[in-house]
């Protein structure tokens, strides 16, 4: 499904939450050095996104790092970029991928390295007037530091694709998850707000292992973040934040009860991929 970004005002924000700097360059440099120490047989291994190889994935975020590392870019030089116009976040990423298998293992390898030390060199120590500045991501242009957020959701989720189906025990740094969960929580709503099927709503989650408080407010045509009070009329979703962060990813069946009228703003990710 092809998703319609926000580039005339800014649809999505994040209030408060852990610094998403260090966690983000955190994740990304662990994920690295975890994908550099499998061997080739484990790279052929099947991960936990269907169809893809541990190397697919590996392919994939060197990819997406680009993409980062481009739109930060692009948005510090004051000209953010508009590339995701028309995007399909299931089919496209999967075209690339296949139209890279015939790259080798240590052609992934270098072509990885290069891109995420980039990443990481461009946003390591940012101020928070880089942080401020507006860039594009999925939802549109959105200050760097959500666009951060989104990256870092996306990475983590995808360490755990590669990790699990291998029998590695992923690493669950407590700001890493918190957030992770604050960025999904608020995609969802997000998308669904661009699809123009979104209302006036509030969900939170209450989650545990970290503990954190997420209270997602959506109100005419933006979705905003925060930790504050919330309506009594809210959807509140209490459980592990680690488990809600995999079923709001689409990762594990969401086994939640949302009111039927309020579902969107839980399931418009797993529509935009299909699953």
């Amino acid at each position: 499904m092809k998703i319609s970004p926000v580039y005339d005002r800014t649809l999505l924000a994040l209030d408060g939450g852990p610094p998403i700097v260090p966690a983000a360059v955190r994740q990304r440099r662990r994920l690295l050095d975890v994908l550099e120490s499998l061997t080739d047989a484990e790279w052929a291994a099947p991960s936990r996104c269907e169809g893809w190889r541990v190397q697919d994935v590996a392919a994939h975020l060197a990819g997406v790092d680009s993409y980062w590392l481009a739109s930060i870019s692009a948005g510090l030089a004051g000209e953010p970029t508009r590339f995701l116009r028309g995007f399909d976040p299931k089919a496209t990423p999967a075209a690339l991928v296949d139209a890279g298998r015939a790259k080798s293992t240590a052609e992934t390898r270098v072509e990885l390295r290069a891109a995420t030390t980039a990443l990481c060199e461009l946003v390591d120590g940012m101020d928070e007037t880089a942080l401020s500045t507006l860039a594009e991501s999925p939802p549109g242009h959105v200050a760097i530091r959500d666009l951060l957020h989104h990256a870092l959701w996306d990475a983590w989720v995808h360490e755990r694709d590669v990790a699990l189906p291998l029998g590695l025990v992923p690493v669950e740094e407590p700001d890493e998850v918190a957030a992770s969960l604050r960025y999904v929580a608020a995609l969802s709503p997000a998308f669904a707000v661009m699809a123009g099927t979104a209302t006036d709503a509030t969900l939170v989650l209450d989650a545990s292992d970290p503990d954190v408080r997420v209270v997602v407010s959506v109100a005419g045509d933006s979705v905003r973040v925060h930790d504050g009070v919330s309506p009594n009329d809210a959807v509140v979703l209490r459980g592990d934040a680690v488990e809600l962060t995999e079923g709001l990813s689409a990762r594990v069946p969401f086994e939640h009860d949302v009111p039927e009228h309020r579902s969107w703003l839980v399931r418009s990710l797993a529509d935009v991929f299909e699953v």
